[in-house]
Parts: structure tokens; sequence; C-alpha cells
């Protein structure tokens, strides 16, 4: 996992709940930190912090469920960005 996106993405989440004890494949909607209308709070951050742009068709959930999906996520669009 790359550890600037994940550090990155828990320093946030750290702002909402204690991401201290959670594992890169813990569902943080499954344990009730995320609702769905923070899900959408998280997809502008993930926009925003890492300058991607999160189309319709990336709106699945299994994209976001995880410190280590979303890490995934990151670094696919980045690549695809990059033209890698």
């Amino acid at each position: 996992m790359s550890t600037d996106a994940r550090a990155r993405t828990a320093a946030y989440l750290s702002r909402f709940f204690p991401v201290h004890d959670l594992g890169d494949d813990d569902d943080i909607f499954e344990l009730g930190y995320v609702s769905s209308l923070f899900g959408m709070q998280l997809v502008a951050f993930v926009e925003r912090e890492f300058d991607v742009t999160v189309d319709d068709e990336d709106m699945d959930l299994e994209h976001f469920r995880t410190l280590r999906a979303l890490d995934t996520f990151v670094a696919r669009k980045l690549s695809a960005r990059a033209g890698v």
C-alpha cells in the first residue's frame, strides 16, 4: 500500500473517528464510521487531495470501503492520468 496515500487518507479520516485501530482492510462503512452522506465527503476529499476526478462509473462503494481499496483506487486514477 502506498504509504503517502494511506497516511493522507488516514489523517483525513482521523478528523472524524479514531483510525489508530483501523486496519488496511477494515470496512469503514460496516464498522459504522461512514454513512452514505460522509461517503460523498470522502469522494470530495479524494478528488481534492489527490487531484483526480471520480467519474460516475467510479462511484462504486467497493472503491471507498477500506484504506487499501482507497489506496488502490487513487493509484489507478493517478496512473491513468499519467498515461502509465
